[in-house]
């Protein structure tokens, strides 16, 4: 199965309800296709097409949108990843407008379940070659509104695949580290038999990826970084560093996982010149372990196009501002 290389792309990323879904972008798709790409994470959230907190019946109207998401993305020759950002009693990001713990709570976990097993039931018919299910968007504890163990977390992820698998044996599935994607999953590593990937963040150092993010508590007041170099007093970051923090997932790699890194990306507060040798050592950190990856996002404040980063020279480029310096760096493990 090839490597994946590509982009998440927002189209039904934190709406909330009463929002309708943006469709797919054609001109998009159209350049990341061209230019060599062949993977497209699409990250959701349930509240789109949930009245309220009835998981199970979903809105068929904004269902249809995942099909024509697929069928855009596939017609290219993009293979499909839908993730639940926002799932059933969960997201990593505001957690309270959620009902339930979906770690803890029965209601939220057979919500979950019916979700997938909907999807898979829909989606039987297309390939793993085509599609995956990225199952829930970075696990972790948040305080005492959604506490959540790691034993916790593996018994919901081991009773999904089961129930995709129950509808589907041979759908890839994907699973996304604990601590908020970062932390590898060795308790979940004999899945990896089973054709479940696992996957990773591009985040690290904080300080350099999360530079003066609004979200970040405390990160308005944070010295401004160099990189490679003191990131933070006291705190040197260079490739070695980042090459070292990925030793708990190569040693689950090595249990026979295969690793992928779903999103990775550089907020738009940093000078460009400083992202780009951050974006290189991490590229090249990620091609040396053979592990693919996709952008968050395509345009936006992560992305390749109109990001805003300081420094940034932009090139005109099939009608829209690129990074052309970050788009070559992304394609270098495919490049002809």
């Amino acid at each position: 199965m090839k490597t994946k290389y590509g982009f998440n792309m927002l189209w039904m990323y934190s709406g909330g309800r009463g929002r309708i879904p943006q469709e797919a972008n054609a001109e998009e798709l159209d350049f990341i296709a061209e230019e060599g790409f062949n993977f497209i994470r699409i990250p959701t959230d349930y509240h789109f097409w949930t009245d309220g907190f009835d998981y199970f019946h979903p809105d068929e109207k904004i269902i249809e949108y995942f099909d024509r998401y697929i069928e855009a993305c596939n017609s290219r020759g993009l293979h499909v990843c839908l993730n639940l950002h926002r799932a059933p009693g969960y997201c990593i990001n505001w957690p309270e407008r959620e009902k339930h713990n979906l770690w803890r709570d029965e209601e939220a976990q057979e919500g979950f379940m019916f979700l997938w097993k909907m999807f898979a039931e829909r989606y039987k018919g297309i390939s793993s070659d085509k599609l995956s299910f990225d199952l829930v968007n970075e696990p972790c504890s948040i305080g005492e509104t959604h506490p959540c163990t790691r034993e916790d977390h593996a018994k919901v992820i081991r009773m999904t695949v089961d129930a995709i698998r129950s509808v589907d044996p041979e759908r890839e599935i994907v699973i996304d580290g604990f601590n908020g994607g970062g932390s590898a999953l060795p308790e979940l590593a004999d899945l990896g038999k089973q054709g479940v990937v696992h996957s990773g963040r591009g985040y690290e150092p904080f300080q350099v990826t999360h530079y003066k993010a609004e979200w970040v508590r405390g990160g308005a007041d944070w010295a401004a970084p160099s990189y490679p170099g003191e990131v933070a007093p006291g705190q040197f970051r260079d490739r070695e560093w980042i090459k070292n923090y990925y030793k708990p997932w190569r040693e689950v790699e090595a249990q026979g996982v295969k690793v992928h890194i779903g999103e990775f990306g550089c907020y738009n507060k940093l000078p460009n010149d400083l992202a780009l040798r951050w974006f290189e050592d991490l590229l090249s950190v990620f091609r040396e372990f053979g592990w693919g990856y996709s952008l968050w996002n395509f345009k936006g404040s992560f992305g390749i196009v109109e990001h805003g980063r300081p420094g940034t020279v932009y090139e005109e480029y099939r009608g829209m501002q690129v990074d052309r310096a970050l788009l070559e760096l992304l394609k270098l493990p495919f490049a002809k």
